[in-house]
């Protein structure tokens, strides 16, 4: 699915988020999961050099095993809905150097709660045959009220009648994330997982730690006068 003939337009984007969503499998996982990773990108200011990171870390102990990080060409402008093609080849390249293969991949972005079902932990699942959960910030589409003040309330993420995700609150009074099962995974088993891997911070701690990560590999290759002169880029999720 990485190839030459990766998408160059709105319309191949479509057309091959189509023609993968027949082939996602929300399943359970065979066994408990033993490390589990996170994995973060971010766009340079001028919006041309990307960054791709990725940590794991040993489940449910939470302690860091490995990290690594791809830098590269921006393959894809932004649009909405269409994240996964800015942001799965650089994040496939820094999977690749891992050591450990992490037993599920914690994705910041959306699974299936997608117009196609095709969201960037669903397309990053599909390339690297891993299980993959969508965490985002920001609700891409559904319905679904404000979950209670207390950790670990959930309401389900409704589209089309369907329930394609939740609405969930990982830390008492803090904003909720919109989780949501990306490949090779069940909805259920995503939300123990998320929360299982919530400490002090509302950012499950892989994620926390790969966001980090590609902000200081953006730090350390960004051009000052560039970062200056440039727009931040919208990075809804």
């Amino acid at each position: 699915m990485l190839s030459q003939d990766w998408p160059q337009t709105y319309q191949e984007a479509v057309a091959l988020q189509e023609s993968l969503r027949g082939q996602v499998r929300l399943i359970p996982l065979s066994r408990p999961p033993r490390f589990v990773a996170g994995a973060d990108a971010i766009a340079a200011r001028a919006d041309r050099r990307i960054f791709g990171a990725i940590a794991v870390y040993s489940y449910p102990e939470l302690e860091l095993v490995e990290e690594a990080g791809a830098a590269g060409v921006c393959p894809f402008p932004y649009r909405t809905g269409l994240l996964s093609f800015r942001e799965v080849p650089i994040l496939a390249a820094a999977f690749e150097k891992l050591k450990q293969r992490p037993d599920v991949l914690l994705v910041d972005g959306q699974g299936i709660a997608h117009p196609r079902g095709l969201g960037l932990a669903t397309h990053l699942g599909l390339v690297l045959e891993v299980p993959t959960i969508g965490v985002a910030k920001s609700r891409l589409l559904g319905n679904g009220e404000e979950p209670g003040r207390d950790a670990g309330a959930a309401i389900p993420l409704i589209w089309q009648g369907k329930v394609v995700g939740l609405i969930l609150r990982t830390q008492t009074g803090k904003k909720p994330f919109y989780l949501s099962p990306g490949h090779l995974i069940t909805l259920a088993e995503s939300r123990e997982i998320v929360m299982g891997c919530v400490r002090r911070y509302r950012s499950p701690i892989p994620l926390r730690q790969a966001d980090g990560l590609s902000r200081r590999l953006r730090s350390a290759a960004s051009d000052p006068e560039e970062t200056r002169r440039a727009p931040a880029p919208d990075k809804w999720r």
